[in-house]
């Protein structure tokens, strides 16, 4: 019953946004407003994405999720929403040092756990990230530069390119910096507490919200310097590579580099997600097939048993799975 799904992005306007969606990906942006997020695949309440392609098209991914939720999961899901929040984000210019709360702090704090992981896609020369602590930044050295507006000097910085990965698990402080556009998997989460939003106003004109008490609670005060993700050898044919990136309890992460044409079956007993990074590919059960161009997303539903992936030269891809669970 099921089919390979497409959805309708919704799209954020952030401050800190642009317009690089429109001009990497061709999305059909609002006009005359900086966009910082397209919420791909999303099951938030009042952000549900709308399936675009077959016989559900209008109807959203939650209506999916209560209707044909184990023929979507696979077994081994008990999620009430579906588990994963998959993202492009347009960072013209830096995020707020922030950080998201662990799962053993968050329900105190009123929040939900986050865990998620970005792909680099696009970056202006001199771009980085800010991840982690500096080695040897004590929870007094934070607080007290938090007081005196130079917190951002406790935050190690990482030079990034297109290509490179990071993994965030919750805890970990964290931001964009300026003239970057990544691909994020995250948790179904949107609990997100500022640390610092370098003294600049909010698209209302006034200081945006900072969280300093949920964030000292949050942060994992003995994460120093962490690397980006060192891309292991995969399996490998004539033209083509599977990379793992990311395995965690709660998703995992794959990419597949095709250098020539090619036609790749993949098993679907569970729930996966395509994210072409660049190519072109063609996906299908047999039945209903769908094209992706570059920013493009195709939610593969368990109860297909197997696709086909069928990719041009050049073609870069994510496979992204929701590990089993048993609780929301």
């Amino acid at each position: 019953m099921l089919y390979p799904l497409t959805f309708q992005p919704i799209f954020k306007e952030r401050v800190w946004g642009g317009r690089n969606l429109e001009r990497l990906y061709g999305k059909q942006l609002p006009p005359g407003v900086p966009i910082g997020e397209s919420w791909e695949i999303s099951d938030r309440p009042g952000d549900v994405s709308v399936i675009t392609n077959g016989p559900f098209a209008g109807r959203d991914l939650h209506w999916l999720m209560e209707n044909h939720h184990r023929a979507l999961l696979g077994e081994g899901h008990a999620h009430q929403r579906f588990p994963l929040l998959i993202k492009l984000l347009d960072a013209e210019e830096k995020l707020s040092l922030q950080v998201h709360p662990p799962a053993d702090k968050a329900a105190l704090l009123g929040g939900e756990p986050k865990t998620e992981m970005w792909f680099i896609a696009d970056a202006r020369p001199g771009a980085e990230l800010f991840v982690g602590l500096k080695r040897g930044v004590t929870r007094a050295e934070f607080e007290q530069k938090i007081a005196d507006g130079s917190v951002a000097d406790c935050f190690h910085r990482v030079a990034v390119k297109p290509g490179d990965v990071m993994f965030l698990p919750s805890g970990r402080v964290h931001a964009l910096g300026a003239g970057l556009v990544i691909f994020e998997i995250q948790q179904n989460s949107d609990t997100t507490y500022r640390v610092f939003d370098w003294n600049r106003k909010g698209l209302d004109g006034k200081a945006r919200e900072l969280h300093i008490p949920q964030s000292l609670q949050s942060i994992d005060f003995e994460d120093f310097e962490p690397s980006l993700i060192r891309r292991e050898s995969g399996s490998s044919g004539s033209s083509s590579e599977v990379r793992p990136l990311v395995q965690n309890p709660l998703f995992s992460v794959e990419e597949w580099v095709s250098d020539s044409a090619k036609s790749l079956s993949v098993r679907t007993g569970k729930a996966q997600i395509l994210a072409l990074l660049q190519g072109q590919a063609r996906v299908s059960d047999g039945k209903t097939e769908v094209s992706l161009a570059p920013g493009q997303f195709c939610l593969l539903p368990a109860s297909l048993g197997s696709a086909t992936i069928a990719s041009t030269a050049g073609t870069r891809l994510l496979r992204i799975h929701a590990v089993e669970s048993t609780s929301q």
